[in-house]
């Protein structure tokens, strides 16, 4: 494996933006003891940000409150285009926003958040550029980046003008490696053309990935009975060159003792393996399961209040398992709180704003078709 930057941080990275809650309350006791577990098997990446709930305000109570600064390395980002933030001031100010939450005192890695063609002007338009070049020459900052859902052009023209960049926080994964929406391959092999590390975003797509068609899901069993198909999907970008750490959104102990598992003496995959990836790519490839990876991202501006991504969760396990019944249970707890997918007003705000570039406004009337709704 070639040298660069960031190379000997530990390859799991704990993604704080899918912390496990009880009655939409984050469960502090439950991410201390995940905190712990992690620390104890010698992982220290924690990523948060200031658009993550309260993410930053856990990360204080379960990490920074209780660790030494110096054991772990913390991630946090600015977005530009976050809805209470609508001009140049009150988007800076959300570092010391973030400083405060997290009583970090500094951060390892800041990240410009979720670029992409509706929004990197913003950045521009705010000189937020020039503003984390100057908090990482003050030492607020050791690391500066961002993280990217463009496309590859866009991926260059931005390294291009901004070689002062350190890393890149791509969305990389099997099923994406070939998207022509998500270019996960093409990003990819654009930053480390410019040299740059990564830190990977979504390699178990949302969680979609742990639980894939069961085709693949088999196909994966036939080789190593005990192998999650989590695993496969986390050493696959993992085995990747010029990768500093793969971010896993962890909700549960199991999922978190599942992933050390298998990365605390990480092995890249062999080529038996490399070619069963192929495989399940050619399977998924194929798949018409709604490719959401439930950031939420939709939610806050849709004038219907509609839960979008638990929606899709529900077609998808008809779509991709075929079990319809349960599928429809899912689908009517969720339209028991909010409204159904048939009362989409076709805004389109949703698409404005997702990471995935999905038609969400065709995807929530297929959605109504699919449980027998009617406008």
């Amino acid at each position: 494996m070639s040298d660069y930057f960031g190379k000997d941080t530990p390859k799991l990275g704990f993604g704080l933006m899918r912390l496990p809650k009880e009655d939409d309350v984050t469960d502090i006791e439950q991410v201390k003891a995940m905190v712990d577990l992690f620390m104890e098997n010698g992982f220290t990446y924690f990523d948060t940000a200031y658009v993550y709930g309260t993410s930053e305000e856990d990360t204080r109570k379960a990490l920074v409150e209780r660790y030494p600064r110096e054991s772990y390395t913390l991630a946090s980002k600015m977005n530009g285009h976050a809805t209470d933030c609508p001009d140049e001031a009150s988007v800076k100010a959300q570092f010391e926003t973030s400083l405060k939450r997290t009583g970090a005192g500094y951060f390892d890695y800041y990240l410009l958040h979720a670029l992409m063609r509706d929004n990197y002007h913003e950045y521009d338009d705010y000189h937020i550029w020039d503003y984390v070049k100057s908090l990482k020459d003050a030492g607020k900052i050791r690391h500066m980046g961002f993280s990217f859902h463009g496309d590859p052009a866009l991926l260059d023209e931005l390294l291009s003008a901004h070689p002062e960049v350190d890393f890149v926080q791509l969305q990389i994964n099997y099923a994406d490696w070939d998207n022509p929406k998500v270019t996960s391959r093409a990003n990819y092999e654009m930053a480390r053309k410019h040299g740059k590390s990564i830190v990977v975003m979504e390699p178990v797509k949302g969680g979609n990935l742990a639980n894939p068609p069961k085709e693949v899901t088999d196909l994966f069993h036939a080789y190593d009975p005990d192998a999650s198909p989590a695993s496969w999907a986390i050493r696959f970008v993992a085995s990747l060159d010029g990768i500093i750490t793969v971010l896993s959104g962890m909700s549960t102990i199991d999922q978190m003792k599942d992933n050390i598992s298998y990365m605390k003496a990480f092995k890249p995959l062999n080529e038996r393996e490399q070619e069963i990836i192929k495989a399940a790519q050619k399977i998924i490839g194929k798949s018409q399961t709604i490719a959401c990876t439930a950031c939420h991202y939709c939610t806050p501006g849709c004038p219907k209040g509609i839960h979008i991504p638990e929606i899709f969760a529900a077609a998808n396990i008809q779509i991709g398992h075929g079990d319809a019944t349960k599928s429809l249970e899912e689908y009517q707890k969720v339209v028991g709180l909010t409204n159904h997918a048939s009362d989409c007003i076709q805004c389109k705000q949703c698409e404005g704003v997702c990471p995935q570039h999905l038609e969400i406004t065709d995807l929530l009337k297929q959605c109504a078709n699919l449980f027998g709704e009617s406008r």
